[in-house]
């Protein structure tokens, strides 16, 4: 396991605060509450060991496929449903939502091989990730990805948490599958936009690995 470069900073601060907080504690109340100190000093720990989890890049063995469509994001699918997309394609789409906890890793991943063809940040509302209209109203980061099988949109969006999307997907950028593209900070969901007549693989309320865990697939006939 490595720590995310996006987590460099909020630990380095998250250690000053955390050591600045128990030499405090200690030489204010070592002398008469002692216990005192300790119980900061477990609390604080399990914050800052908290703070490094949150930032954590598991090792994994990674899904390639060309006409496997891959889970963007670790978490839960939240919904699958056929939508009207008025962002990019402007026709139907199918839907698969992944809610992200604090608790999960959140590197995004390119779910296929593709070259970037579209990106566009929308400021906006910080609802709470799972509601319905948090795809449209929230502050969130789409990305189109283009290959000669098909091409799909997805999209970060920011939660009551998340207060920081991070997205490296340049227009013109060739991706390969499993490859970072983005990293939300505290929470949050991904969206992605697949055409109708895509095999959908997953189901409501199933955990997904990002890079890992095949969410779809292309029809080819």
């Amino acid at each position: 396991m490595t720590i995310h470069r996006e987590g460099y900073k909020i630990i380095a601060v998250s250690t000053f605060i955390f050591v600045l907080i128990n030499i405090l504690s200690f030489y204010f109340f070592a002398d008469y509450a002692e216990w005192l100190s300790y119980v900061i000093l477990f609390l604080s720990l399990g914050v800052f060991l908290l703070i490094i989890f949150f930032f954590r890049i598991p090792k994994r063995e990674h899904t390639f496929s060309e006409s496997k469509i891959v889970a963007p994001a670790d978490g839960k699918v939240v919904v699958i449903e056929q939508i009207s997309d008025t962002e990019y394609f402007h026709d139907s789409r199918i839907q698969v939502s992944i809610f992200m906890s604090p608790l999960n890793v959140h590197v995004n991943r390119v779910p296929v091989d593709g070259t970037v063809i579209y990106n566009h940040y929308h400021k906006g509302k910080y609802l709470v990730a799972w509601h319905p209209k948090s795809s449209s109203l929230n502050e969130r980061h789409s990305i189109v990805l283009q290959n000669s099988i098909g091409t799909i949109l997805v999209k970060q969006i920011a939660g009551a948490l998340a207060k920081r999307i991070v997205n490296y997907a340049n227009p013109g950028k060739v991706f390969k599958q499993g490859e970072e593209f983005g990293f939300i900070k505290f929470g949050s969901r991904v969206d992605v936009l697949l055409p109708l007549d895509a095999n959908i693989e997953v189901q409501l309320g199933q955990v997904v690995k990002s890079g890992v865990t095949v969410i779809a697939s292309f029809n080819q006939d």
